[in-house]
């Protein structure tokens, strides 16, 4: 009776284990993604970078994730070119959101724009699944404090209040396929700016997400080359300055619209 507890045991066991390795076998590239996140997000805080480790987990699954793991297509209505006077409509599509981190898809029409705005206390990783997209990205440049900032004739009075310095991180054309980009709550370009030059689709991770009541609140931003203010007091070399610009707080741009649409590819379990 024990042996036939134990072999019924073990055959249990066996058929577990094989189920278990067919689930792996067949997961889907945006539930490994969802089963990975919450693995290195479980015990982060704002601020709180995840481990290089960690990191590389989160990359490693979103640098083989293409447009066909979350079921788009470029021939979709959300990345039709339009005619019109107004900046293309945005799609976000929602995948997953908690307060440990969220992921979701930003679908663009070419000619669209997401607007200079942070991050604040969050790593984010951003895939661009397909298409063609420049990416400006800044730091803040802490290291340098002015005495006093005086405007050039370009800016007025009214818009040098509020200006703070920030160094140049990113500013290049990508082209999917290519690797994802990491920015963290202090480096690797916490501030940036997606314009799409053709149809494209950015599937984003950010830990933790935006969260308003807990002080994670989008911040939009207007950028001024370095140039356009007198630079006196700064310890920059010449060839150096356009590395650096001034950025100016601004409400969410009027001509900013990003619709919610219902996410239809493989389910998320």
């Amino acid at each position: 009776m024990m042996t036939e507890k134990i072999d019924r045991k073990g055959n249990e066991n066996g058929e577990l284990k094989k189920k278990r390795k067919r689930q792996k076998i067949g997961m889907s590239r945006v539930q490994k993604l969802y089963r990975t996140c919450k693995q290195v997000f479980t015990n982060c805080k704002p601020g709180v970078v995840p481990s290089p480790e960690n990191v590389e987990l989160v990359k490693s699954v979103l640098d083989k994730m293409t447009e066909a793991d979350v079921g788009l297509r470029p021939n979709m209505p959300y990345f039709k070119s339009t005619v019109s006077d107004k900046p293309p409509k945005i799609t976000y599509l929602h995948l997953h959101e908690c307060d440990k981190f969220s992921i979701g898809i930003f679908c663009l029409p070419p000619k669209a724009v997401i607007p200079l705005h942070n991050h604040p206390g969050m790593t984010v990783f951003s895939k661009l699944l397909f298409g063609k997209m420049h990416i400006k990205s800044y730091d803040w440049a802490d290291n340098l404090h002015p005495k006093s900032t005086t405007p050039s004739a370009n800016i007025s009075d009214r818009d040098c209040t509020g200006l703070r310095l920030a160094k140049l991180k990113v500013n290049s054309m990508f082209k999917a396929p290519c690797k994802t980009s990491i920015l963290y709550p202090a480096e690797g370009g916490n501030m940036h700016c997606f314009t799409a030059k053709t149809a494209c689709a950015v599937l984003d991770v950010l830990g933790p997400p935006y969260c308003d009541p807990d002080g994670r609140h989008c911040q939009y931003y207007y950028d001024f080359p370095f140039a356009n203010m007198s630079v006196n007091d700064f310890l920059v070399p010449e060839e150096e300055q356009s590395e650096y610009a001034w950025l100016k707080e601004r409400d969410k741009p009027e001509d900013l619209t990003v619709a919610g649409a219902l996410y239809s590819g493989p389910n998320l379990v």
